[in-house]
């Protein structure tokens, strides 16, 4: 049975720590790979990222797979929350072997974060190693309720993300291909830019899914238009806002496959988010492949379907990111949500109805 989230893919957890109230509006989501670990590759786009380890993830360099991954709030500062993975993944033996002692191992954990500093009204309140090691407990302790899926919304990593004026959080989606290949993502939308078209109110992401596409009814797009020039005026500029995305299949890939993969996952951001890949941006996206499904020998281009679904999962997780997510008003600011201004995930105030994507653009 899927889900529909990161962890229809065999052997891969997610858990999240969140923290808010009393200042506090952020906190940390990891990905665990299976004992063993996974091939993992990376791809920052972003002029402005914050990241730990991804130089390890080279293809010419030594390291093959890795532990974790962790996504996390906090700026740099948030990157702190690594150091409580590796712990708990030393304590139990997960790591690369560097020493006689099956003891002597050193976890590869890669991080990136986004920027939620001040969000809940204390720019000091950020994620750090105990968060980490929360939110790898929370991974660990979700393997004993299988087909739990994925808590989508203000929750981990993207418990502080805003994306434009709109709040923003954490998303996930996944499909199976013909080939039984499982591909699927986990992003944190948390993007400078804006996941809606100015003119419709639509998300831009849903003009990408085929079939029918459902537009806000103009009085509700003024209405909302009128709301967010609000709360635009009232809060600070949004500055270093980023989307990261951690794409996993159970397909066997190569390190530079999983690199590959990584990289045109962040199509599924551009179809999603306008405009991407900024200075103020530190668009990160990881790739982990568990190996559990060969590719086709036979035919050398059997990586595109997988390289194909993996933009297309990340543009529907940033869509269920931003429908998950719930409004936010305190001392950091007002960021209100899509679904409290333009309606429910199943179209409630909405207008006209077109019947493909074709205006997309």
């Amino acid at each position: 049975m899927t889900v529909d989230a990161l962890t229809d893919v065999a052997g891969v957890l997610v858990g999240h720590a969140t923290r808010d109230g009393d200042g506090w509006l952020t906190g940390t989501t990891v990905v665990l790979a299976p004992e063993g670990g996974a091939v993992a590759g990376v791809d920052v786009r972003g002029g402005g990222p914050g990241t730990k380890e991804t130089d390890a993830l080279d293809p010419r360099n030594l390291v093959q797979r890795v532990q974790a991954v962790v996504l996390t709030g906090g700026s740099a500062y948030g990157l702190d929350a690594a150091s409580g993975v590796m712990a708990w993944l030393e304590e139990r033996g997960r790591g690369v072997r560097v020493g006689p002692d099956p003891a002597h191992v050193v976890p590869v954990v890669p991080a990136a974060c986004v920027f939620d500093l001040g969000r809940g009204g204390d720019f000091r309140a950020r994620p750090d190693a105990a968060t980490g090691r929360a939110a790898a407990e929370a991974a660990h302790a979700s393997a004993t309720t299988p087909g739990a899926g994925v808590t989508e919304g203000c929750v981990g990593a993207g418990t502080g993300a805003v994306v434009g004026t709109l709040k923003g959080g954490v998303g996930s989606a996944s499909t199976v291909l013909d080939s039984g290949i499982t591909v699927a993502a986990l992003v944190v939308a948390n993007a400078a830019g804006s996941v809606t078209d100015p003119e419709t109110g639509v998300l831009y992401g849903e003009l990408f899914r085929g079939g029918r596409v459902e537009y806000p009814a103009p009085d509700v797009h003024e209405a909302a238009s009128r709301r967010l020039a609000e709360v635009a005026a009232r809060n600070a500029p949004p500055p270093l806002n980023t989307t990261l995305a951690v794409v996993a299949t159970d397909a066997d890939l190569s390190k530079a496959q999983a690199q590959k993969l990584a990289g045109t996952a962040h199509d599924g951001i551009a179809r999603a988010v306008r405009p991407v890949h900024l200075l103020s941006d530190g668009d990160t996206v990881f790739a982990l492949a568990t190996g559990e499904r060969p590719l086709d020998a036979g035919q050398p281009l059997a990586l595109n379907e997988v390289l194909a679904a993996g933009a297309d999962v990340v543009t529907r997780a940033i869509v269920r990111a931003v429908r998950a997510a719930e409004p936010v008003e305190g001392p950091g600011g007002a960021w209100p949500s899509y679904g409290e201004l333009y309606g429910g995930p199943h179209g409630e105030q909405r207008g006209e109805v077109y019947g493909g994507p074709s205006r997309a653009g």
